[in-house]
């Protein structure tokens, strides 16, 4: 494999205008909607305080629905702030950027430890939230904790950000967790979902059903946008023919993904198509991830794969691809696919979660872990030819338009707290 195509070099954005993607590259800040009121001409008594419990600040799916949701929301009428559990992670400095303030309680071991805990407890009883927002299971159990330990009992919404096909995927302790949540899930006001899947996964093993709300999550429709430069900027780069037909993989190494998938039908591609280029970003997805080079060098892809690790130009990435793909076994809310839809670019993926309703008749969906199926749905999109792929994209960007925006995602959330605030209030004492 040469070096050339393993190890293309990362391009900086501008640092000023700059936040962290979901590949762990830099991306232009997400709009803030929402903002036509100052926050300083409304006094910070008359906005409702929100504090988000999240398990750390590293750059993931859910870290980056919480910093868009922080980026986006309407500052004159919600006041935030944010603990992360374990570590500040890369994401701190940027909400801490929006003028949020950000608490850190270290925790190292497995379980919260004394300090950790009493760390919590000041932080909820100084801050006196009127809701608090759990992220992901750890997350979940802590603001329940959290409430409790409050005189004047704030409302309490956990969110859940993945699908649960089994506890394969899981360590012990969080299988652990996810089972105990399942016991408590009568305490929060509403546990929210990122797919209809996922709400019905857990409440098929004991989470409550009468407390479903399914938020999907939205995306930036400026930032990720059809771009015929990024197309030909980034054959130059790889060093690819303008006319070749770029696929593209964006999502870091994890067995959920299935990477081997998706190198499998790209070698029954390549079969048929011989100018075609496949491309694969995200964390551990590099030329010192042995798993997957050997696997491109078994299936005869050194030459036409390109594997770029973590970008900072994730966006550009994107909208360079001629089709994008989802090879996953499982899946929570698919943001890669929808960022791929906004720039205009036709998708394939597998059935799982939701996926196929994202998509809906933009693109094709095929069984998880059949590399024929995924291949089979690569070459009917190849064979639309540019005029119909065209077509196609741009079906899928009118539709994260029209019923995926980060706008309109944004607007549920901030919703959902007012309304899961007001029926707390007006509950008998």
């Amino acid at each position: 494999m040469s070096q050339q195509l393993l190890d293309t070099p990362t391009i900086d954005a501008a640092p000023d205008e700059t936040t962290v993607g979901l590949s762990g590259v830099v991306e232009s800040a997400p709009a803030r909607p929402h903002l036509h009121v100052s926050v300083a001409q409304v006094p910070a008594k008359q906005r409702t305080r929100v504090l988000h419990i999240i398990s750390d600040l590293n750059v993931a799916g859910a870290e980056m629905k919480l910093y868009k949701v922080l980026a986006a929301c309407d500052r004159s009428r919600f006041e935030p702030a944010v603990v992360s559990m374990r570590n500040q992670g890369d994401l701190r400095q940027l909400i801490e950027n929006l003028d949020i303030e950000v608490f850190n309680l270290g925790i190292r071991g497995s379980v919260p430890g004394p300090i950790s805990v009493s760390q919590l407890t000041r932080i909820a009883r100084n801050f006196r939230p009127a809701l608090i927002h759990g992220w992901m299971y750890h997350g979940n159990l802590a603001a329940q904790f959290a409430a409790g330990v409050m005189t004047e009992k704030p409302a309490v919404v956990w969110s859940v950000h993945q699908s649960l096909y089994s506890f394969d995927y899981e360590k012990w302790l969080t299988a652990r967790i996810i089972r105990l949540g399942a016991r408590w899930s009568h305490l929060p006001d509403k546990i929210i979902y990122n797919s209809n899947t996922s709400a019905q996964q857990h409440e098929a093993i004991g989470y409550r059903s009468d407390k479903r709300i399914v938020l999907g999550y939205g995306f930036d429709t400026n930032l990720f946008a059809p771009s015929d430069e990024a197309r030909r900027s980034v054959r130059a780069e790889l060093g690819a023919p303008q006319d070749a037909i770029l696929i593209g993989l964006a999502g870091r190494y994890h067995p959920a993904k299935d990477h081997a998938n998706f190198l499998r039908a790209a070698a029954l591609v390549k079969n048929n198509h011989a100018g075609v280029r496949f491309v694969l970003c995200g964390s551990g997805v590099d030329s010192s991830n042995d798993v997957i080079t050997s696997l491109v060098r078994e299936l005869g892809l050194s030459e036409c794969t390109h594997l770029l690790g973590d970008r900072r130009d994730i966006a550009r990435i994107i909208a360079s691809l001629d089709i994008a793909a989802s090879s996953s076994n499982t899946e929570g809310f698919p943001n890669v696919i929808g960022e791929a839809m906004s720039s205009g670019v036709p998708c394939v993926v597998t059935s799982v979660s939701d996926l196929p309703l994202v998509i809906g008749t933009t693109g094709r969906a095929v069984p998880p872990r059949n590399a024929e199926a995924l291949a089979a749905g690569l070459r009917e999109l190849i064979g639309l030819g540019v005029e119909g792929r065209k077509r196609l994209g741009l079906a899928a960007r009118n539709r994260i338009i029209d019923q995926f925006s980060l706008n309109a995602a944004v607007a549920r959330y901030e919703a959902t707290y007012e309304r899961v605030i007001k029926g707390r209030n007006s509950q008998p004492l």
